[in-house]
């Protein structure tokens, strides 16, 4: 097999000794290129692409040790190596031009085969950082080709999530939404199911990135509001939240995958203010009266998809007129500051309590303000969902569904 012609510069003062090895090189399948001096190596190693260079350590103006400095700093984007020709005597020079960056050395008055050798050497150097360089490219644009999908992936599962910020049945309901990464395994939905009860939902699933996200929006897609009034109404059409998720749990338990997700869901009456709901492993919510008072709302509950034997039981309470339900997913108590503590459930309660003197509109983003504080800046490792439901006044309310 012949050799690839790469180009070699012979910065040789001895216009004899450099005829001499370009003429050898150029024998070799290589394309020599003269210079005279280290000065004139210099320019030539920048116009040419050269990506070796055979320098005499010894020459006038810029010897063999300045001229593999003054290569080193150059930024071209490649490596050049550096043979460096030497007599007998010159051990000690040797190691200086090693420190400076000269990758091999070839004695003066050395065979022909001596100098194929380290040609060869360093052409196979060469050889082997081009096929990393191409691997390296190649991986490159795979990479920004899954980036770009993963962003249009991210634009498509973002329009599924409700726009929150609406009165929807007399309830003012607003959210926030921060995926740790570009998908998110979050998903909630808020709508109306008939003429007197509202349907809300939180899910968060196990996991991050593009599995999370595919998990989480097909559970957008399955969850609607056809979905509440067939599995969470019982036969008398009485809520019955819990056995919504007992089918969702049935349903995903059969996976072959070890995915699992927790969940938050309710129904409201929106004349009485009652709210029949069920925990499946979710972080409680918070309800905040009028007054500003807070209280946990929720207990537990065993996530969905994780045991096929697990059941969930339905709860109530009363959602008094001007009181808010404020809902988190558990990013919000498990972001940690810079010292590794955790913002904590207490911390997302007290933002909570900013209602009413910030209403419930507001409370979303304060959460969002409030842990980004306490991050100083720093992304969340976890995808955050925050909503955030008021009961208004009979007189400020219409119809939204």
């Amino acid at each position: 097999m012949s050799l690839p012609r790469l180009k070699i510069i012979v910065a040789e003062d001895s216009e004899l000794q450099r005829l001499y090895l370009c003429s050898l090189i150029n024998e070799l399948g290589y394309h020599a290129i003269e210079a005279e001096d280290g000065h004139v190596a210099l320019e030539l190693a920048v116009e040419t692409g050269a990506q070796i260079v055979i320098s005499d350590l010894q020459m006038p103006k810029l010897d063999g040790i300045g001229l593999t400095l003054k290569l080193r700093e150059l930024d071209l984007g490649y490596y050049i190596h550096v043979i460096m020709l030497t007599g007998a005597d010159e051990m000690e020079n040797r190691a200086e031009a090693l420190r400076v960056g000269a990758d091999d050395f070839i004695t003066k008055g050395s065979s022909t085969a001596m100098l194929k050798a380290r040609i060869r050497t360093a052409t196979r150097l060469i050889n082997h950082a081009a096929e990393l360089a191409e691997r390296t490219r190649v991986l490159k644009e795979a990479n920004e080709r899954i980036e770009e999908d993963l962003r249009a992936a991210a634009a498509a599962q973002r329009q599924l999530l409700p726009n929150l910020q609406d009165d929807i049945m007399g309830f003012e309901v607003a959210s926030a939404f921060v995926p740790s990464a570009i998908v998110s395994g979050d998903m909630f939905g808020c709508f109306a199911l008939n003429e007197a009860k509202l349907g809300f939902y939180a899910v968060d699933v196990s996991g991050h990135g593009v599995h999370a996200s595919l998990l989480s929006v097909a559970i957008g897609h399955l969850v609607t509001p056809d979905y509440f009034r067939t599995h969470a109404f019982d036969a008398n059409g009485r809520p019955d939240p819990a056995n919504m998720i007992a089918v969702l749990n049935q349903r995903f338990s059969l996976s072959e995958n070890d995915d699992y997700f927790t969940m938050f869901c309710g129904i409201i009456d929106k004349t009485s203010g009652h709210i029949d709901y069920c925990q499946a492993g979710y972080p409680s919510a918070f309800y905040v009266d009028r007054y500003g008072s807070a209280m946990s709302v929720g207990d537990g509950g065993f996530p969905v998809g994780m045991i096929p034997t697990a059941t969930y039981d339905n709860n109530e309470h009363h959602f008094d007129t001007g009181a808010a339900l404020v809902i988190c997913s558990d990013a919000a108590a498990e972001a940690e500051n810079i010292s590794r503590q955790p913002f904590g459930s207490t911390r997302v309660r007290d933002v909570a309590q900013l209602f009413p003197s910030v209403r419930a509109n507001k409370i979303p983003n304060e959460m969002v303000r409030a842990l980004n504080k306490w991050r100083d800046g720093a992304p969340l490792e976890d995808d955050l969902t925050v909503v955030a439901l008021e009961r208004k006044a009979s007189h400020d309310t219409h119809q939204n569904t």
